[in-house]
């Protein structure tokens, strides 16, 4: 049984902005309740390298901004590890500034596409080079003009990238998007005295002289919590508090979709800072099918793996359309969850944009998962073994220390 309360460790998104942001502004930014993960990490060393001083103390960060002209030309290459939010957000940053660089990350981030930044940033007078459309990157920064760009896809990524460069355009700049991606960046960017405007899918960012130092208290981070969710969903008898989740409406799909499906899923104790946060009781339920397309796939885009894993047992057959993003993560999380589903004897059927999971009330174990160093999978099969007729053996459970170096640690105190 899952029983307890859990604290899963700080958003992954906000960590990199607070670092960022902190980074090009005046003052110094204390942060509170930062992800250690490998992800995070790569951020803060990319900006130590651009002369940045950044204490870290555990989950407790303190960055030394040096304001939007603040950063120096690093003397070697900007190693984004596997983190691709580092690699788009900072292209965006390093298009403005008084020198070259050079962006690059592990195998996979050399096979994420970066055409999606490149195209509006060099529409907004960025100079960018690439391997055809790949990492690594070269970047000269240049003058800046604001632009109004339709993204042809729903990315944070891509909006942050476009606005963070709009920063330090000679005009507003306006992104659209096809559905409303999440919008930390615009909220983090207000809190450091940016002057930003939205409406439903548009987000415009006006020229900024300066940002300044803000406090940071980072929310637990909700993909990071839905594997929590999942486990107390999934095993007979549990009963889990997840706290001080950050439950932003950009990014609580996997929430409404749960509900959807009839999971039993409480919102306690909100509040609202510059984020909303609550804690989430969650226990058994017996689930049923159901479909997830449209808008609401930006909003749990990385949950999908997690929600594939449960519609497994859910009664009916669970559709999942329209999240063709998921080919370009970490791996091709449609094609892997596919794959390796079927392993445990799934019925499910792989489509262009998304999957079909007919659900089972029996998975087999004793099963070799390849994770593809996605930590994603990792955390989602770890979650199925509970549930599995036997072992279900990871090739690399070391992938989880991107996002959650302690989850194994934390599965185990909650399974009693």
């Amino acid at each position: 049984m899952i029983k307890g309360r859990l604290r899963v460790p700080g958003d992954k998104s906000i960590s990199h902005r607070a670092v960022m942001f902190g980074s090009i502004a005046k003052g110094t930014t204390y942060i509170k309740g930062f992800l250690t993960g490998a992800d995070c990490i790569s951020t803060v060393l990319i900006f130590k390298k651009m002369g940045i001083d950044i204490e870290l103390n555990d989950t407790s960060v303190k960055v030394y901004g040096n304001g939007l002209y603040g950063l120096k030309k690093p003397k070697e290459i900007l190693d984004c590890g596997n983190s691709g939010t580092t690699t788009r957000l900072v292209s965006g940053i390093l298009s403005a500034q008084e020198f070259t660089s050079v962006l690059t990350g592990d195998n996979s981030i050399q096979k994420r596409p970066m055409s999606r930044i490149i195209t509006p940033l060099s529409m907004m007078g960025a100079n960018i080079t690439s391997n055809n459309g790949f990492a690594p990157l070269t970047i000269t920064g240049s003058k800046l003009h604001g632009i109004e760009y339709k993204s042809p896809v729903a990315s944070a990524q891509v909006k942050s990238a476009i606005l963070l460069a709009g920063l330090y355009a000679q005009s507003p700049t306006t992104v659209t998007e096809p559905a409303k991606s999440r919008d930390h960046t615009e909220l983090m960017l207000k809190k450091f005295g940016a002057s930003l405007t939205s409406s439903k899918n548009s987000v415009t960012v006006n020229p900024c002289n300066e940002l300044f130092a803000s406090d940071i208290a980072v929310p637990s981070d909700i993909s990071s919590a839905a594997f929590f969710m999942a486990a107390a969903i999934l095993v007979p008898g549990s009963e889990l508090v997840l706290e001080n989740v950050g439950i932003n409406p950009t990014r609580d799909g996997i929430i409404r979709i749960l509900k959807k499906m009839g999971a039993n899923i409480e919102i306690i104790n909100h509040t609202d800072a510059f984020e909303p946060v609550a804690d989430i009781s969650v226990s058994y339920s017996k689930l049923h099918s159901t479909t997830v397309e449209g808008d609401i796939i930006p909003t749990l885009i990385d949950e999908l793996p997690i929600l594939a894993a449960i519609a497994c047992l859910a009664d009916g057959t669970t559709v999942i359309k329209d999240a063709g993003e998921l080919k370009v993560k970490e791996s091709n999380r449609i094609h892997v969850m596919c794959n390796e589903l079927s392993k445990l004897g799934v019925d499910v059927v792989e489509t262009e944009d998304g999957m079909e999971i007919t659900g089972t009330n029996k998975l087999c174990g004793n099963v070799a998962i390849a994770t593809h160093d996605d930590h994603r999978i990792a955390m989602t099969f770890a979650v199925l073994n509970l549930v599995s007729d036997g072992e279900i053996r990871l090739d690399n459970k070391n992938c989880v220390e991107i996002s959650y170096p302690e989850f194994f640690n934390d599965l185990n105190k909650v399974n009693v």
